[in-house]
């Protein structure tokens, strides 16, 4: 398959790149150019926030791809981008979206695709709601599959979830030295983590699913478990228990609505993906914690 990978250098999208070329596709990338790409990958360099430079990137390339997949549209401008631009060069594209479009107060346990309300604080998950809105309304030709991680985790990736440790990059410093960690209503929130590989995977297997087009999928790991239990795991792993601090939820949300796509239960239903056929994810938590900390030590020299 010949696929353009648009945002191909980083976290998600190089992991993505890799398993790509691992299943014998030709990969072009697209993005600003700021990280190398692996051997075999034909780099387009454009900043898609420059209209101009984003059409004469994919123009220059000569190319009608079978697939594209977009690991970066943040907003409607970039669905607007991918429907007037992409399409010309390809119909058939899968897009990253984020469990935050959900409203943090009209959530189900588990969470389906259908939900009566979404975020509208004009944060991060409502402008991927809004480009969401976007292919739904006006996908036209384009084939377009949408899917909604969790949290992803795994090499690539800083480690941590939840308001005070998300993505924190001296965490297992600070687990080694046996700190307390902060969590909000001591990490009694459901997290739905997935590993990076199944994402991937899980991104490249719906291109040639039928019943994947024109569909929003949830998409999150084997395991649903509290979010103190991803920190509990860690400390086993590192050999160092944690001991967990409580910050109380009354009032925290209204002094940091940054964190409100957190400060949730965050569990989804899977049987839509599962009737479409796209590959499900497999990587249990504690192995792809583990092959996780191994990246961090070896990156970091520890």
């Amino acid at each position: 398959m010949d696929l353009l990978i648009i945002g191909g250098s980083g976290q998600l999208s190089g992991n993505l790149v890799q398993h790509a070329l691992a299943q014998g596709h030709r990969v072009w990338t697209l993005s600003r150019g700021r990280r190398p790409v692996p051997q075999g990958v034909t780099a387009l360099k454009a900043d898609r926030e420059d209209q101009e430079q984003f059409r004469a990137a994919m123009e220059s390339a000569g190319m009608r791809w079978d697939a594209a997949i977009d690991c970066v549209c943040m907003n409607a401008v970039h669905a607007r981008q991918d429907i007037d631009v992409v399409s010309c060069y390809t119909d058939r594209l899968a897009v990253v979206s984020t469990d935050s479009v959900y409203h943090t107060f009209h959530k189900t346990v588990p969470q389906t695709e259908d939900a009566p309300c979404y975020m509208d604080d004009g944060g991060y998950g409502h402008h991927k709601r809004m480009m969401e809105e976007i292919f739904l309304a006006k996908g036209g030709n384009l084939r377009w599959t949408i899917f909604r991680p969790g949290h992803i985790f795994g090499p690539g990736f800083e480690i941590g979830c939840y308001p005070e440790h998300s993505r924190q990059k001296g965490l297992l410093a600070h687990i080694r030295a046996d700190k307390p960690l902060r969590l909000v209503d001591a990490g009694r929130f459901l997290i739905h983590p997935i590993y990076v590989d199944d994402m991937s995977l899980a991104l490249l297997d719906c291109l040639d699913k039928p019943d994947a087009v024109r569909e929003i999928f949830c998409i999150g790991g084997p395991e649903v478990i509290p979010n103190s239990e991803y920190f509990v795991q860690i400390g086993e792993i590192l050999g160092h228990p944690v001991t967990i601090e409580e910050i109380p939820l009354e009032g925290y949300l209204e002094a940091n609505p940054q964190y409100s796509g957190h400060l949730c239960q965050r569990s989804y239903d899977l049987t839509k993906l599962r009737r479409a056929g796209v590959r499900t994810p497999s990587m249990p938590l504690r192995e792809g914690l583990r092959r996780h900390i191994q990246w961090l030590d070896q990156r970091d020299g520890v």
